[in-house]
């Protein structure tokens, strides 16, 4: 049986702080110190998580503790973030509410690893699939990704996150993630230009410089030396703990994983390398003839790299830093800029280039993780924003994120009030209003319509005339001098005329957090967040793709007058919009709070504690749950945690757990008015009435476990005394049977030996027999055997004499016959000697008259003519040897027998030569004009494909078919036979690939003089028909797969929806036709054919890549098409051997 544990097990301190009891500011302190010391850095108050950053790594977040708090009470265990997680996700998976998961904290609280967190609780607790772990991996990657454009080391935190960040995160009905979107405010621009000391830019500079690779740096004309630009900060240039090549190379593996294109990728480097080398462009002053003064860019190296990088003329840039051109109607006003305007100009540029591309990327990330379904999800929304900031010097960023502070703890009071008062209404109990400070007077003074302050700060950037930060501080000292939070030196109120501690220049807000001093200095400046409209429209005159994307208010022909917003207004409207996001879900907090200021473990300073106490709100957050009833307990596990505290519900209640909750409270005494029954709760007043049930419980307990000893040590003895008695008994029995084992033995060994003496003497008795016998038969068979050998021996000799002298006779006989034939053998050589005398003598006689005759008469020309009469003969060998060994018929032969004399070389040749000439007629003669346009397509295919595409040497043995599917004579292309007016070129089944998943369709393809004709294969009907003119070109890869692209021009009526992706076994010879028919057609351009492993089609709105991969898919050996993400579709062709 599985063992529950609670909240009240075992507590160091107290676990939610509204059963803290007395209620203090410093027992508040005194119990995070407690539980921080021994490890516990989590704490509820009620449903909301306080997290203590314990600078350290802690064995709270493995998997085993994901499991121990899944599908588990929130009270259940001890406090910690996945009980929150926990209860937020079943809460949207079984009840079907959207939920928001709100983090606030100031830098280095621990934010940021709060998310995370969250997401990777939500993550192992969700479904699993192939493609559900695709987006849960895709959400998580889109991590490092914002962190290294939008983070930066500061004092108070080495990854500090210098923007706010809300994330929809999307699920599916099941509860399966399907993809998220993602919301940034307020990104920390002004750290681009400039980094207060001990601080940072931001991550992705450093990452560059120290990860990219010697080409990479080389491609983007950057150096790895940070002290080359003046945009970085040199004094804290290396962090401890933090590697930035390795995180270079995470970022880059993450944004792969999300869905960046590699060009993508590339263009985002370009513009950080962009950013850099406009800080290191500086002005010198000089001075006009008419005595204005001028400014001009001292090394133009940098300006020169930089407009390489964008694609920006040199000279169009140069001026935008010079010059300003104001417009008003439909006049133009050129104004020089001195030093300072043009410093102030190129800070602008570059704080507007990174901000923008900043937003650009997290526009990016939301169409790659943005859910594919069009039906409604279930939201989770996760906050990761500014905490309340107090510093020593605060300006308008301070004022716009205590301002945003100041909306999240109004909502946080209202949907906490509202769910106390909603849970009262459902379980029946008497709701009483609970006083509590509501901030929205001032919401009111920050952002009324009319005369609040950021309305007033707009009022005044618009105003025409000289306008200064102190103008904005007359008009606040003018309309808000009478409000109770707005506090001036140089307001109409007296009471502040003589507080020293408020400066001149500055006024003070009562926050609820506490009173915050803002210096007035560049608000103006920063609420205008100006860029020169020469800068925006010289950016969108580059011919960098993604540069025209981020100024689009630079384009000529859209040239817009009309100021555009201020910081100030944008924020409120975002805010605006967030809060109404809020209010539509179900809320849960985390408030992170920093231990120290020196990011060191085990250090726990109080000062610093309280003060995030206190402008977190935490005390106001108890009081307000402390208000109605401090605790609350489902009827069932209260009456299991406290039945043993009264003898009629131990140990079991049979009745409903209500009538044993309330039996069990009278019979201890409580007070009635210390408690309330609801429909399923039990609500307790007061934490001391709790306390007295654990103290009970405690007790009730211990007596318990004595009375358990008790008997189980009783039990214990027993059973050991029951086993000794056992044991004896067994042992004496055991003893028993051995001893009369033993006799048997003794008895057995006796008789066995007098048994074995009797019969070995019988044993030796009747051997002594045997042997005797045996001797006597074998003396008989001796005797027997002499006998038969004298017999045998005196017979041998006997035939031996007789063989003698037969053998005798034989020989004499031989001897007489080979002499005889010897005498006749020389009798009829000497015969035969004498003839052969004669016929030679008669030979050499004729031979002596026919040279007498012949010198007679041919004497006079006789050299001649045998030398005719030798090459007569040699031609005649010659030709009769060539005539059998004349090579084959074959064209392609490229043999002939070897030449016998050097005089007929020339003729060996030229015979050779005659020879192939008269096969080669002789093989044309056999062509018919079918085979040879068949041969001619190969040729052009051989033109095309050879060495450049790994299917083209398999298609050569292949004849080129045409129509396989036989559309003219097949019955079940009738209709689509007749569909087709023209005379059919090629018909095949192929399929076309689906972008969605990458997998692929049957269509029957149609290839005329006209135009191509894609069909359903089992009806035949007609689903696209493209006109040949309409073909652009046609895009392969270099493998050894099928796959084409049709790709159709822009504008045509065919493009409509997009290029065709097709794949085919016959792509060498579809390709081939194609060609041929715009080859051979006057009016109509060649098609062009692009061979490359990675090309882009046009899919309807959407370009898509298509890239081609060596290694063939985990399961089978064919070729395999993926989708990887809205804009990659993967073809894995296996690698041929």
């Amino acid at each position: 049986m599985e063992v529950k544990t609670s909240l009240l097990d075992n507590m160091i301190g107290v676990g939610d702080m509204v059963l803290l009891e007395p209620l203090s500011e410093d027992s508040f302190l005194d119990n995070l110190r407690k539980r921080f010391d021994h490890n516990e850095i989590y704490t509820y108050i009620g449903s909301v998580v306080i997290s203590m950053n314990p600078y350290r790594s802690l064995p709270i977040y493995t998997p085993d503790k994901v499991e121990e708090y899944r599908n588990r009470n929130f009270y259940e265990l001890s406090p910690h973030i996945y009980a929150l997680a926990d209860e937020a996700y079943r809460s949207l998976r079984d009840q079907d509410k959207d939920q928001c998961i709100l983090i606030t904290g100031e830098s280095g609280a621990g934010k940021t690893e709060a998310s995370k967190l969250v997401m990777s609780y939500v993550a192992a607790v969700c479904g699993k699939g192939q493609e559900v772990n695709k987006v849960k991996e895709q959400l998580l990657q889109s991590n490092p990704v914002l962190e290294a454009f939008g983070n930066a080391k500061t004092v108070r935190n080495d990854n500090s996150s210098r923007f706010g960040k809300y994330m929809d995160i999307e699920f599916d009905f099941k509860g399966d993630p399907l993809g998220g979107v993602i919301s940034n405010y307020l990104l920390e621009k002004s750290r681009v230009v400039k980094q207060p000391r001990g601080e940072r830019n931001f991550h992705i500079f450093y990452q560059l410089l120290s990860g990219a690779s010697d080409d990479t740096l080389k491609k983007l004309k950057l150096d790895r030396d940070f002290s080359k630009y003046n945009y970085l900060s040199l004094d804290s240039a290396v962090v401890n703990g933090l590697d930035d090549a390795a995180n270079f190379r995470t970022v880059r593996n993450a944004m792969q994983i999300v869905g960046f294109m590699e060009d993508e990728v590339q263009s985002v480097l370009e513009l950080v390398a962009a950013v850099l080398k406009l800080g290191n462009i500086e002005f010198k002053p000089e001075s006009r003839s008419n005595g204005t003064d001028e400014s001009r860019i001292k090394d133009k190296n940098d300006l020169k790299e930089m407009c390489e990088l964008l694609g920006i003329e040199q000279s169009v840039l140069e001026r935008a830093f010079s010059y300003r051109t104001v417009e008003a109607k439909m006049e133009k006003v050129s104004t020089t800029l001195n030093v300072a305007q043009a410093y102030y100009a190129r800070d602008a540029l570059a704080k507007n280039l990174y901000s923008r591309l900043f937003t650009w990327l997290v526009t990016r990330i939301n169409e790659s993780i943005k859910a594919q379904a069009k039906t409604r999800h279930k939201v989770m929304g996760v906050l990761d924003i500014y905490g309340f900031e107090i510093f020593e010097d605060n300006s308008f960023e301070q004022f716009i994120i205590n301002y945003c502070n100041e909306k999240l703890q109004q909502i946080f009071i209202e949907l906490t009030l509202r769910e106390e008062q909603e849970e009262y209404v459902r379980e029946g109990i008497e709701w009483t209003n609970i006083e509590y400070f509501n901030n929205a007077v001032i919401c009111d003074l920050i952002e009324n319509n009319q005369n609040g302050i950021l309305a007033m700060l707009d009022e005044e950037c618009l105003r025409p005339g000289t306008v200064t930060d102190e103008t904005f501080l007359d008009k606040l000292n003018t309309i808000c001098a009478e409000h109770q939070h707005f506090e001036s030196r140089l307001s109409k109120n007296s009471k502040f005329l003589t507080d020293h501690s408020l400066p001149h220049n500055c006024f003070r807000i009562q926050h609820y957090a506490g009173k915050v001093l803002y210096r007035v200095e560049s608000f103006v400046d920063k609420n205008n967040d100006l860029l020169y409209r020469d800068l925006s429209q010289a950016m969108y005159k580059a011919n960098h793709s993604l540069i025209k994307q981020l100024f689009p208010e630079g384009n000529p022909a859209k040239v817009n007058l009309k100021r555009p917003p201020t910081a100030g207004s944008q924020f409120k409207t975002s805010v605006g919009t967030l809060m109404r996001n809020l209010q539509t879900k179900n809320p849960n907090y985390i408030r992170c709070i920093k231990p120290n200021d020196k990011k060191a473990s085990h250090i726990f300073t109080d000062s610093l504690v309280c003060h995030q106490v206190r402008y977190l709100g935490l005390m106001e957050n108890v009081r307000v749950r402390r208000a109605g009833y401090a605790f609350r307990q489902a009827y069932e596990p209260c009456l299991e945690r406290y039945k043993m505290l009264c003898k009629k519900t131990w140990p079991h209640w049979n009745g409903p757990a209500r009538e044993g909750v309330e039996v069990l409270m009278a019979d201890l005494q409580v007070p009635a008015e210390e408690f309330s029954y609801g429909r399923s709760k039990i609500f307790i007043r007061n934490p001391r009435t709790l306390f007295f049930l654990e103290e009970r419980r405690r007790q009730c307990l211990q007596d318990l476990a004595s009375l358990i000893q008790k008997i189980y040590r009783g039990w214990k003895c027993r059973t050991q005394f029951l086993l000794l008695k056992k044991s004896q008994i067994v042992v004496a029995a055991w003893y028993r049977r051995f001893a009369q084992q033993k006799k048997y033995q003794k008895i057995k060994s006796a008789t066995t030996v007098m048994q074995s003496y009797a019969r070995g003497w019988q044993a030796r008795k009747l051997l002594r027999e045997l042997k005797y016998q045996k001797r006597c038969k074998e003396a008989v068979t001796t005797i027997a055997a002499f006998w038969h050998g004298t017999q045998a021996r005196m017979e041998l000799r006997r035939l031996k004499q007789e063989a003698r002298n037969k053998h005798a006779v034989t020989v004499i006989w031989a001897y007489w016959q080979g002499t005889k034939a010897r005498r006749e053998l020389r009798r009829l050589k000497e015969e035969a000697r004498r003839k052969h005398a004669v016929a030679v003598i008669w030979a050499y006689w004729q031979g002596l008259k026919v040279r007498r005759e012949y010198r007679k008469f041919f004497r006079a020309n006789a050299g001649k003519k045998i030398y005719d009469f030798t090459i007569q003969r040699i031609m005649q060998k010659y030709f009769l040897g060539l005539k059998t060994t004349l090579p084959s018929m074959s064209p392609i032969d490229k043999n002939w027998p070897v030449r016998p004399y050097r005089f007929l070389d020339g003729v060996h040749k030229e015979l050779r030569r005659i020879f192939h000439l008269w096969r080669c007629k002789k093989y044309r003669e056999k062509f018919t004009e079918e085979r040879k346009a068949v041969y001619e397509e190969k040729l052009e295919a051989s033109e095309i494909f050879k060495d450049k595409k790994a299917l083209y040497p398999s298609s050569v043995s292949q004849p080129f078919k045409g129509d396989y599917l036989e559309i003219s004579k097949n019955p079940k292309y009738q209709k689509l036979n007749s569909a087709v007016d023209e005379k059919v070129l090629l018909a095949d089944v192929v399929n076309k690939i689906n972008r969605a998943n990458g997998k692929g369709t049957a269509r029957i393809f149609l290839l005329t003089k006209k135009s191509v004709l894609l069909a359903d294969q089992k009806t035949g009907q007609v689903k696209a028909s493209v006109p040949l003119p309409d073909v652009a070109s046609v895009s392969v890869s270099t493998q050894s797969d099928g796959f084409f692209a049709l790709k159709l021009k822009e504008g045509s009526a065919s493009a409509v929806k997009g290029d065709f992706l097709l794949s085919s076994e016959r792509l060498i010879e579809i390709i081939t036709k194609l060609h041929r028919i715009g080859a051979t057609t006057a009016d109509r351009d060649q098609l062009n054919i692009d061979i490359s492993d990675e090309f882009l089609v046009q899919f309807k709105q959407d370009k898509v890549c298509v890239k081609f991969i060596q290694g063939g898919p985990k399961n089978g050996s064919g070729v395999s098409c993926k989708r990887k993400n809205n804009r990659l579709l993967e073809v894995s062709v296996p690698t041929t051997a």
